[in-house]
Formats: structure tokens, C-alpha cells, sequence
């Protein structure tokens, strides 16, 4: 079992960029799939980014692509979501989340445990 605290949200001008972090706790972080979503108010969840146990292979949807980027330092036992280029939409709670499914996944379900969220607000 892992336990997730997320850090890092706040409230940003559009354009400005945040990192986004998780810590784990537990034993075998490496052995965790980690993955980041958001959810906006009156929105459902959606995926954000995801990153391997290793952390050799990533996977966005498109409106991450080039302004996101996860990492994670295992020794560490934390993964990060690296947000630039901010706008107001990215507006939203963002969740960290980890499960050990061998390869990457980008839905919601596929996620077993979770963190509690940050707040990122993007004002205009």
C-alpha cells in the first residue's frame, strides 16, 4: 500500500508555470505506476500525465503535450508535474495517483490509490 500527499498548487498569473509534487510513503515506490489528473469544478476527472515505474516512458493527452512533464525520482519516493505556459483552464484539483500495473495507463480506474489534491487556479 502507498500513501499520496500532493503539494505544490497555488494560485498563478496565465503564462506562469508551477511544479506540482508527490510524495509517497511506503515501502517499493519503484513498483508504482504514478499518475497526475484533474478535475474542474462541474467537470468529470481526466488524465494529465502518467510516467513508468523506471521513469523512461511518459504519456499525455494533447493539451499537455509541450507545456507538461512528469518525473519522478524514485530514491525519492516523489513524482512531479512540471506545468508551464499556464492557462486559465488548466484551472482545476489536481490528483496524484499510483497503482501496479506494469505499463503506463491514462484512466481513472486503472488508479488504485490516491492523494487528496492541490488546488491550481490560473487567473486570466
Amino acid at each position: 500500500q502507498v500513501q499520496l500527499v500532493e503539494s505544490g498548487g497555488g494560485l498563478v498569473q496565465a503564462g506562469d508555470s508551477l511544479r506540482l509534487s508527490c510524495a509517497a510513503s511506503g515501502r517499493a515506490f519503484d513498483s508504482y505506476i504514478m499518475g497526475w489528473f484533474r478535475q474542474a469544478p462541474g467537470k468529470e476527472r481526466e488524465f494529465v500525465a502518467a510516467i513508468s515505474r523506471p521513469g523512461s516512458g511518459t504519456a499525455y493527452p494533447d493539451f499537455a503535450k509541450g507545456r507538461f512533464t512528469i518525473s519522478r525520482e524514485n530514491a525519492k519516493k516523489t513524482v512531479y508535474l512540471q506545468m508551464n505556459s499556464l492557462k486559465p483552464e488548466d484551472t482545476a484539483l489536481y490528483y496524484c495517483a499510483a497503482d501496479e500495473n506494469s505499463f503506463i495507463r491514462d484512466t481513472q480506474n486503472d488508479y488504485k490509490y490516491w492523494g487528496q489534491g492541490t488546488q491550481v487556479t490560473v487567473s486570466s
